[in-house]
């Protein structure tokens, strides 16, 4: 059985906090004591952390989660063919590896057509870890209160998209004086909020575990805050994207700015990042979309929504300025448990999964080897340099 002694590192352990000294991996898992030879690391002062879990991206890029220290990808059920088959399941879960670990997330209806419930229990067992709408909302309350149901008697989470189809339409923008001096086709922010009411009063009802993918506005961040104080099992994530930019990223009719859900105002953002440091937040995550320059290289209005993020979730993370611990709360342990995983941490006994990072190694995004990203050109710090998983070094 191999075994690893990292020395002189930077420990940092969403359960155990930050410390410098070594940590000890035999086969694939972590522990407290070698039972023989160890080949030897030395860090040389750079971080030791939990390798990145990445909650709810559309595609699982293997490169791209190299660079950027993910070593597990939640993928979304948005795929072709759409995930709501045991074989298909199947196939996504095996697909990756050994780079890359993907955790399929199966599509809560047929299709993701919002009408036919998928078999939650024959997808769970194909390897599914939680369900999801995907990139849509689930008109029908009565259809959404038997996915709710049925997933929280399969022991799944529930991945949802939350925007009142209602009211955002064929929205490209959120209401305001972008939207309006672009002349876009925008909904009201309050889309949001109504979607996340109505799923929270049904995760309530039913006891479900409930993930809102995105939450991006300080309404539906005050009804998550809410929900909690009253006990329900919902848990909440965004991507850096909603934390550093606002709608006038939009501005020149600059199409890499078209996400979904769509940028918000400022008030909004500053919200949000306000929901990061008092924990009402749980995840960030890459919401990792990459669209070719035929899909943005059009009217903004025609122009598919999405971004890449897998390569560039770990720098802009860190511009958060948040504890490092904490950090990494965000980005591993807390998506860990979202997905029901046993990981996250780098406490005795979890899974080798790691990243050696230099926090202070200066580069700068590029389009041209990221993909398409509102951050193009953008000066960051934090690199990457060696990404483990179960023990096993991922290069390339």
């Amino acid at each position: 059985m191999s075994a690893i002694r990292f020395t002189n590192a930077r420990i940092v352990c969403p359960a155990g906090g930050i410390r410098d000294g070594e940590l000890l991996v035999e086969g694939d898992t972590i522990v407290e004591t070698l039972s023989g030879e160890a080949e030897t690391i030395d860090c040389r002062g750079n971080t030791l952390a939990p390798a990145i879990i990445d909650v709810a991206a559309f595609a699982a890029d293997k490169a791209a989660c190299r660079r950027g220290g993910i070593a597990r990808v939640a993928l979304m059920p948005d795929q072709s063919p759409v995930l709501d088959d045991p074989g298909i399941v199947r196939r996504a879960a095996t697909m990756g590896k050994p780079e890359l670990w993907i955790h399929p997330l199966a599509a809560a209806t047929k299709g993701l057509e919002g009408r036919d419930l998928a078999e939650m229990a024959i997808i769970a067992g194909a390897g599914a870890r939680a369900v999801a709408t995907g990139r849509r909302w689930i008109a029908d309350s009565g259809i959404m209160r038997k996915v709710l149901a049925y997933a929280g008697d399969c022991g799944l989470t529930v991945i949802t998209h939350a925007e009142d189809a209602g009211l955002t339409g064929d929205a490209v923008a959120t209401d305001g004086l972008t939207a309006t001096l672009l002349g876009l086709p925008s909904a009201p922010a309050i889309a949001e909020a109504l979607a996340i009411a109505r799923d929270i009063m049904l995760a309530e009802e039913t006891g479900a575990r409930l993930h809102i993918r995105q939450v991006t506005t300080r309404q539906g961040l005050d009804l998550v805050r809410a929900a909690k104080r009253r006990g329900v099992a919902v848990t909440c994530g965004i991507t850096p994207a909603h934390l550093m930019l606002s709608d006038i990223a939009a501005n020149d009719f600059r199409t890499y700015a078209h996400l979904s859900p769509p940028l918000r105002c400022e008030a909004d953002r500053q919200a949000c990042v306000a929901a990061v440091q008092d924990g009402t937040i749980d995840v960030i995550g890459s919401g990792h979309d990459p669209r070719g320059p035929e899909e943005k290289r059009l009217p903004f209005a025609d122009s598919a929504s999405g971004a890449a993020g897998a390569t560039t979730l770990l720098a802009l993370a860190l511009r958060m300025e948040l504890p490092m611990d904490r950090l990494f709360a965000l980005l591993a342990a807390n998506p860990a448990r979202v997905l029901g995983l046993d990981g996250g941490t780098l406490e005795a006994g979890k899974p080798a999964d790691l990243i050696l990072f230099d926090p202070g190694a200066p580069w700068q995004i590029s389009e041209s080897r990221d993909g398409n990203t509102p951050f193009d050109g953008l000066p960051v710090q934090g690199k990457v340099l060696r990404l483990f998983k179960g023990g096993n070094e991922i290069v390339g």
